[in-house]
């Protein structure tokens, strides 16, 4: 049998963890794997978690299996936060807890193709190099149209109209909420009521992937646009992780809500993503989501969690500041939102970048801007002039 598999190629994000840390170099800088750090360089366990991890231990009375839904209090205690107090289509809502944010896009892909195989997904590009991978391992049409020019750093928002014109009814759009990987561009908000008019009128899903709430300009402000969309269409689907905002990368920690159009298929769906989920993963790991349950049950935690968030928050926004103040061909990164920017060079020239100045970052030219610290930017600066990637 396994005679007849092929090799696949090795994942690159991968590959650059092992090159950095063989990398011996004092200077080198890591702006390759997206996650946060902090000004000492170290991906930390929040306060609030820690705090939370704690009370777990003393009082957490069993190991007991979850259902496949996972922990629901766990799912309701994040509503508010995502949508909003008594949201206007809350009664349309229903979650389950999944494996991380990329256990909610496949368990969504996988409940498309059970709702209706038919469905296209439509796909900016660039995106998350995982997303289009999903949707197609779940049997589903992936088409894609061009999201950003990175040589200007513009979202081509004629191509984004022209996308959604031609669809389907019944076709997905998949759209960033936040903080957009791997560019960090995002729509305006009038954008955003422009996207939302042409869903409501070719009768498009949108399915929102929201993996950085809190990391653009704070948890409300990043939430602005997906309640937009909400309150627009009829039916939806939210794919969350809590992975970053709550620093818990390996803990795998997120949820699925699907708005439904009618109150009373909440039921129908319910039952399906817990079906779908039972022959995928059978029931979610608990601790993750326990440690997000616990802080969100807790005023204390929350708000201890709250200020964390804030200054890992300001920390990213002041990275990009001191970026794009050393070199006035950056200025766009300041203009930017998330962990991620995306430049316009050559997979050779990022070659060049590590080989010659040990700077660190994807082949695309996705740059994790939470890796560096202020004081790097002259040198990420120098090398790419020396690259020829700026004036």
């Amino acid at each position: 049998m396994f005679e007849e598999l092929n090799n696949r190629p090795a994942d690159s994000l991968l590959a650059l963890i092992k090159a950095f840390q063989a990398d011996k170099r004092a200077g080198k800088i890591d702006l390759g794997v997206g996650v946060y750090r902090d000004a000492m360089g170290r991906t930390p366990v929040m306060r609030a978690v820690k705090a939370a991890e704690q009370f777990l231990l003393e009082t957490q009375d069993s190991k007991k299996y979850l259902g496949p839904e996972g922990d629901l209090q766990f799912v309701r205690l994040l509503q508010p936060i995502i949508f909003g107090q008594s949201p206007a289509f809350g009664e349309r809502l229903v979650g389950i807890q999944t494996p991380g944010g990329s256990g909610a896009l496949r368990l969504g892909a996988e409940l498309i193709q059970t709702a209706k195989p038919s469905a296209k997904v439509l796909l900016g590009t660039p995106s998350w190099p995982n997303h289009a991978p999903i949707f197609g391992s779940a049997r589903l049409t992936v088409k894609e149209y061009p999201f950003v020019d990175l040589a200007s750093q513009q979202v081509k928002f004629e191509s984004v109209v022209a996308a959604l014109s031609s669809a389907n009814a019944g076709d997905v759009v998949l759209l960033h909420g936040c903080c957009h990987n791997p560019t960090g561009i995002d729509f305006t908000m009038e954008e955003w009521r422009r996207i939302a008019e042409l869903l409501v009128a070719h009768k498009l899903v949108p399915f929102i992937d929201l993996a950085y709430q809190g990391l653009g300009d704070g948890l409300e402000q990043d939430a602005a646009p997906t309640r937009m969309i909400l309150e627009a269409v009829d039916e939806a689907l939210i794919a969350y992780s809590c992975d970053k905002n709550f620093g818990l990368y390996r803990e795998r920690v997120g949820a699925l809500y699907v708005m439904t159009r009618n109150a009373g298929d909440i039921g129908k769906a319910e039952s399906n993503m817990a079906a779908l989920a039972r022959v995928n993963w059978s029931m979610p790991p608990d601790h993750g989501a326990a440690i997000v349950r616990t802080i969100l049950e807790s005023a204390e935690m929350s708000a201890m969690w709250r200020a964390e968030l804030e200054e890992m928050c300001e920390r990213v926004n002041g990275n990009r500041a001191a970026l794009a103040a050393a070199a006035p061909d950056l200025a766009f990164i300041s203009r930017q939102r998330g962990l991620f920017s995306n430049l316009s060079i050559s997979r050779e020239t990022a070659a060049a970048l590590r080989a010659s100045h040990g700077i660190y970052m994807a082949d695309s030219g996705r740059m994790n801007l939470a890796g560096m610290q202020p004081a790097d930017a002259g040198a990420i600066v120098t090398a790419l002039q020396a690259e020829g990637c700026l004036k």
